[in-house]
């Protein structure tokens, strides 16, 4: 089986990671939309044209045999969409962080952090309603994140002064807090140092949802391919930080 992933640039790398740990032996292919990201903070409409043009070279010129979206604003914006269009499954983020967020309150007051447009949709405030209405929930739009992670996180001043606006804006009484872009495991650590309840990274659930539909090939040492649409280097500088291997089957790509 050949896995496509993809997202708006290097955040799809964690659930990439998690891909990796349980399914070592398949073909992944790995769609970094970098020249576009963040994709949060552009129009809907937009948002959809970019997420299909993808998804569109993942399914019909690389065959991949299933497609993940590692991104929760393509999520929200193209799931339905690609449901529709494509005869092969299709694995989003925001259902799995929904059932992992659920599981892990003990108070039901969870909090989203996420890009301008996932919070927008509300796509996670209302399918965590759909499931249980007795929880609360508060959203906080972070959109400086994403391109500060794309360039390299550093816990210099002030990016932790940044990361600690956002997170202050979470009631103490919230035990829990969905990352709600691909893009914030990436600086978990950080995180942990300013939130101290349950943190859910959706990519654990994604990864059990793959499994609903993949078994463990018997043959050995899948393959990986990376295309990125921008800048090459920077996204493999941090990838390769994340994932801690060395990124050798890499190609820049303009999709028309």
């Amino acid at each position: 089986m050949k896995i496509g992933v993809f997202d708006s640039g290097v955040g799809g790398t964690s659930v990439l990671k998690e891909i990796l740990k349980n399914f070592p032996n398949e073909d992944i292919i790995y769609f970094g939309d970098n020249l576009h990201a963040p994709y949060g903070d552009r129009e809907i409409d937009e948002i959809k044209k970019l997420c299909l043009k993808v998804s569109d070279f993942l399914v019909y010129e690389k065959n991949v045999d299933v497609l993940v979206i590692a991104c929760n604003t393509a999520t929200a914006v193209g799931k339905d969409e690609m449901e529709k269009r494509y005869s092969i499954p299709v694995i989003g983020v925001v259902e799995s962080g929904v059932k992992d967020a659920i599981y892990a309150t003990k108070n039901n007051k969870i909090a989203i952090l996420a890009t301008s447009a996932t919070v927008k949709m509300g796509i996670y405030e209302n399918e965590i309603l759909n499931k249980n209405n007795a929880c609360k929930i508060r959203q906080i739009e972070a959109p400086l994140l994403v391109g500060i992670i794309e360039n390299g996180w550093k816990e210099i001043t002030e990016n932790m002064l940044i990361l600690e606006y956002y997170l202050n804006k979470i009631p103490n009484s919230f035990d829990t807090l969905v990352l709600g872009c691909t893009h914030y495991p990436l600086i978990r650590k950080s995180i942990e140092k300013l939130f101290k309840g349950n943190i859910v990274d959706p990519a654990f659930e994604t990864v059990n949802s793959l499994k609903k539909i993949l078994k463990s090939s018997d043959k050995k040492n899948g393959k990986i391919e990376f295309y990125v649409s921008g800048d090459v280097e920077k996204f493999k500088k941090v990838a390769e930080n994340f994932l801690k291997m060395k990124i050798e089957n890499i190609k820049n790509i303009f999709l028309k």
